[in-house]
């Protein structure tokens, strides 16, 4: 057995069956001494009946016929029943018989002086229950006066109530053990069913980490739990895989991106060191390096700022702003270039629109994004930008442009790290502008989409919440 596989009695299918037994049991036996205790009480209550209405009768007839009927008629009531079923003493208030059946049987029930005291102090009829020594009967015993000056004993044995509560006992005993055996096994099963899910998650669990990233846990249509939590393990992989992908591409980009500035750093070096013969050729291999060098750092500086602004590390710098001005004065410092290349670069926008939000963030992101306007728009263009609000009250920022356009199949992959469309290939860049765009974006509460046409132009649309995620 692997020793990653709990033992039977470490498995959650196991300990849930353990309760479930064993509450059915203890809830079973709590039932049958409920029951127990009434079917007793039951039988007590009949047999004191019994003796009671014996009483009434041996009163009645004292009062109608003299002592001597009542004590022929105890007599003969105790050989009707049996002299081993009921026995009957008539007594003085001294507590001496005068009186009785045949006694033979019962020689060793003696006579209570207490009970005797209760009654003459008119405490009523006196019930008792008596063990015999050397029989496990129990007999009941009757103290009454049947006239000022007699009191009688009336006892009756419980022979034939123990054999019904000793069978009553056996039957219950047999059917509790059935069905304790019959609860362990329905608990068991439906402890198996309820963490079934479960197990599919473990199993699941396991081959992933034995590298199969691509496998999901199987989601029933019950709608339960076990579904929940196997809809969100999926969902956690589904995310993971995703990640791993980014992760796994933007590894094979930094190296293909660090692969060049450092092959033409050491192209360089080793072309001055084997040929170099002047002061300025050694100046010049150093001014390229260092150019290359500040290229490197630009982009691992961006990835920093990329990944910190996604995570939430560095908290932004929140202020209000005016937006509106905030966007003309970014038009103002891109419209020199944008002239110089042919291109007109026109702003609307309101008087004044407040938000909250780093001022340092926004603005690189409109520079990021308008400097692709203007890069990817030939002479003759237009990159036109307008700011509004909507109903919701959430800032809404316009980036249209005439330029190359993107194509369909290259929309979703342009604000990856690193990812560069064909259009984009032959300018100068990192393909992380757009990154660094959107988490500044999404940190402020908002996002940005895009909708472009291969030839005709594309439309960034940025939209800002006035209420951001960070502070």
């Amino acid at each position: 057995m692997s020793s990653r596989t709990p033992r039977l009695r470490n498995t959650l299918a196991f300990r849930l069956t353990l309760w479930y037994a064993g509450i059915f049991a203890v809830s079973s036996c709590i039932a049958f001494l409920l029951f127990y205790t009434l079917i007793t009480s039951v039988i007590r209550d009949r047999t004191d009946q019994e003796l009671a209405g014996q009483v009434r009768r041996f009163a009645a007839t004292l009062t109608s016929e003299g002592i001597d009927e009542v004590t022929k008629a105890a007599v003969i009531e105790a050989q009707a029943a049996g002299v081993r079923k009921v026995f009957f003493r008539l007594l003085y208030p001294t507590g001496v018989a005068f009186s009785s059946s045949n006694m033979a049987y019962w020689q060793d029930i003696a006579i209570r002086g207490s009970a005797i005291r209760q009654l003459l102090q008119g405490m009523g009829p006196v019930f008792e229950t008596v063990v015999v020594p050397g029989r496990k009967d129990e007999v009941r015993i009757l103290y009454a006066m049947l006239s000022p000056g007699i009191i009688v004993q009336v006892g009756e044995a419980m022979e034939n109530y123990s054999r019904f509560l000793d069978a009553f006992k056996g039957i219950f005993i047999a059917t509790m053990a059935f069905l304790i055996v019959l609860a362990a096994g329905v608990g068991w099963f439906m402890a198996k069913r309820a963490v079934s899910g479960v197990e599919a998650v473990t199993r699941t669990a396991r081959m992933i980490s034995a590298g199969t990233i691509e496998k999901r846990v199987p989601v029933k249509t019950r709608g339960d739990e076990i579904d929940q939590l196997a809809v969100t393990f999926n969902q956690m992989l589904d995310r993971v895989e995703t990640l791993l992908t980014e992760l796994r591409e933007m590894t094979d980009n930094i190296a293909h991106d660090l692969k060049s500035p450092v092959t033409r750093i050491r192209g360089a070096a080793e072309v001055t060191l084997t040929t170099g013969k002047s002061l300025g050729e050694y100046e010049a291999m150093a001014a390229g390096t260092i150019e290359e060098c500040d290229r490197l750092l630009d982009m691992i500086n961006t990835m920093l700022l990329i990944s910190k602004t996604e995570a939430g590390v560095d908290k932004l710098n929140v202020e209000e702003i005016d937006l509106a001005r905030t966007l003309r004065d970014a038009c103002e410092l891109f419209r020199p270039g944008a002239e110089d290349k042919g291109i007109t670069l026109s702003c609307e926008t309101p008087e004044k629109l407040q938000v909250n939000g780093d001022v340092r963030m926004i603005q690189r992101m409109l520079s990021n994004l308008l400097d692709n306007g203007i890069k990817y728009t030939p002479s003759g263009g237009s990159v036109e930008i307008s700011l509004s609000e909507n109903e919701r009250h959430l800032a809404l920022i316009s980036i249209k442009d005439t330029g190359v356009g993107i194509s369909e199949p290259e929309l979703p992959r342009i604000f990856e790290r690193f990812y560069r469309s064909d259009q984009s290939r032959s300018q100068a860049g990192m393909g992380l502008g757009l990154s660094l765009a959107r988490a500044i974006a999404r940190a402020h509460g908002g996002d940005i989409s895009v909708t472009s046409a291969l030839g005709m132009g594309s439309t960034f649309t940025i939209t800002l919440s006035t209420q951001p995620r960070r502070t």
